[in-house]
């Protein structure tokens, strides 16, 4: 309710309670007064009737209506037994049919007390009375007032009461609306500002001309201009803390004193794998494993956590933690997971570049060693040095595979697109293949439906995909098998497939096949004169072209490399 409202409520509130009270009082005053009257004109005319009464009793019946009817009264002779002997409002046949009356409480009050009264509704006559009895020598006499009169003068000043009272609630009304107002507006306009100061809009100072007022409305225009100065100031700091945060490639997570999340920036999102507007939940409940939880314990009881290296949802990320001093804490979580990759693939680089080098170099230095130290025979000289030729093969062709890997990896090869016929391609690179699969009794075939469409790649490039995964499946197909190329076209895409019926690839082994120097078989692949890095070249050399490497295999019936590269856009074909 507004404060005129509460104003105007409470002045009516005050009226209203003055005229129930007036109204009250004056009912129960006046009430009491004009039944104290006739109680006293009562007992003046009892008495009256007790001197009117003859001796004989036969008269009193007769006396008693005379009197009744000239008085106005009701009036009753009763014997010392509560028998009533005479009654003005009877005929005198009825009188042995009223009830003894000693029980009725004027009367007991009179045999106590020699004068008593009471006011009810009489069930002889049906209506109210004030009876009055008084001890007399024949008994008691009673007489009895109707009430009516009484009534009707309560009932008027009833009335009366309530008619000023409603001119008082219409003047006080009149009074009190004005006077509330003429209050109200200052303060009211004064509110209207403190709420456009917090909704940060541009407030309307009133002038109300009463002082009290007007030093309410000064304060608080001093306030404003303070708030505006230090809010500005705030914006302003937070803002470029917001950005600096934002802008940092850690996570930043901080929290108040419960472990509630307050802020957590992009990164931390991203890392923690909480989309832009997705709730987060408290920094208890945030981690699963146990040294992350550790760690937010620690930090929320108040200890510092540093370089701290955690796992978390398969991702190494190193956290620093800190406490707040108003409470709370505050988590940098930096992704470390691609330094770590990077820092294990170098020493597995250099580990398995080492070790290729190692084995050639080693059986070249051997057998030369011999050559030098002795003077063997021809043949054996012949196939020394043929052995040396082919560790140097061996080595110039992991040369070869490691410069062409890393001018791929490094973006100084780019794919130049053209047509290119997918059946040509396979025919012409298992020409190549005819020899070495005859000897070793595999039967190569091409699967390229008539009329497809044509690849759009970089015609070497796909030349040098084919020939690895031929290269590598005859490595692992045995006598009487089979190795197949295969062309569709599907859903916007070609897909190649390389199909063997080799030894097959353990299911674990999948995922790490187009690694660099991973081998399912080391010992026969490096028997047979592999590199180790053929699979890893047609990954790289796919996914220029947009496309991916899927691998699929079963022991001992084979695999299926399969090679799926996206149609290039209308404006991309070459023409």
């Amino acid at each position: 309710m507004s404060f005129v409202g509460r104003l105007v409520t409470g002045m009516v509130a005050v009226l209203l309670a003055t005229v129930l009270v007036l109204g009250w009082s004056a009912d129960a005053l006046l009430r009491d007064r004009l039944e104290a009257d006739i109680r006293s004109s009562l007992e003046r005319d009892a008495r009256l009737v007790e001197q009117a009464l003859p001796p004989d009793t036969a008269l009193w019946q007769a006396t008693v209506h005379r009197l009744g009817g000239i008085t106005g009264l009701r009036i009753t002779v009763i014997d010392p037994t509560g028998r009533v002997r005479a009654e003005s409002e009877l005929a005198g046949d009825s009188l042995n049919r009223i009830e003894n009356h000693l029980g009725r409480p004027e009367v007991q009050q009179a045999l106590q007390n020699g004068v008593g009264s009471d006011r009810r509704l009489s069930r002889t006559v049906g209506r109210p009375l004030m009876y009055l009895a008084l001890r007399s020598s024949v008994g008691f006499v009673r007489v009895a007032a109707g009430l009516e009169q009484v009534d009707a003068v309560v009932s008027r000043a009833q009335r009366a009461v309530l008619l000023a009272s409603i001119v008082a609630l219409v003047l006080g009304l009149a009074v009190a609306v004005p006077v509330a107002r003429s209050f109200a507006r200052p303060l009211t306009e004064l509110s209207a500002s403190a709420r456009a100061i917090a909704a940060g809009e541009l407030p309307r100072f009133p002038h109300a001309g009463v002082p009290d007022i007007d030093d309410l409305v000064s304060a608080l225009r001093e306030m404003h201009e303070e708030l505006d100065r230090r809010f500005a100031e705030l914006r302003r700091e937070q803002a470029e803390s917001a950005t600096l945060v934002e802008a940092m490639i850690e996570g930043v997570v901080a929290t108040d004193a419960r472990g509630r999340i307050v802020t957590a920036n992009a990164a931390a999102r991203r890392l923690l794998g909480y989309g832009g507007d997705q709730p987060m939940p408290d920094l208890r409940q945030l981690f699963h494993p146990k040294p992350a939880r550790a760690m937010v314990d620690a930090v929320l009881s108040g200890q510092s956590v540093v370089d701290q290296e955690l796992e978390i949802d398969g991702s190494m990320v190193l956290a620093n933690a800190r406490p707040l001093p108003a409470g709370g804490a505050v988590l940098v979580l930096h992704d470390v997971s691609d330094l770590r990759r990077l820092e294990t693939m170098r020493r597995d680089f250099v580990a398995n570049v080492s070790h290729e080098l190692k084995t050639p170099l080693t059986s070249i230095a051997g057998y030369a060693e011999t050559l030098v130290g002795e003077t063997p025979d021809a043949p054996t000289t012949r196939r020394f040095l043929e052995v040396i030729l082919g560790n140097a093969r061996r080595m110039h062709r992991l040369v070869d595979d490691l410069l062409d890997l890393s001018r791929i990896e490094s973006g100084g090869w780019l794919p130049a697109p053209e047509s290119v016929d997918v059946g040509d391609t396979a025919a012409e690179v298992l020409e190549t293949f005819a020899d070495r699969a005859r000897a070793g009794g595999v039967t190569l075939q091409v699967a390229v439906p008539p009329g497809a469409p044509p690849l759009v790649a970089d015609p070497q490039a796909v030349r040098q995909i084919l020939t690895n995964l031929i290269d590598n499946a005859l490595r692992y197909t045995p006598s009487g098998g089979r190795v197949a190329i295969a062309s569709r076209h599907d859903h916007g895409d070609t897909v190649i497939e390389v199909r063997d019926t080799g030894s097959g690839i353990p299911a674990e082994h999948l995922p790490r096949l187009f690694e660099r120097f991973y081998r399912v078989d080391a010992s026969r692949s490096r028997a047979e004169g592999g590199t180790g890095l053929g699979l890893a070249i047609v990954k790289h050399l796919v996914e220029a072209h947009g496309g991916i490497c899927t691998a699929e295999s079963t022991l001992g019936q084979g695999t299926v490399i399969r090679i799926r590269i996206p149609d290039p856009a209308p404006e991309d074909i070459p023409a």
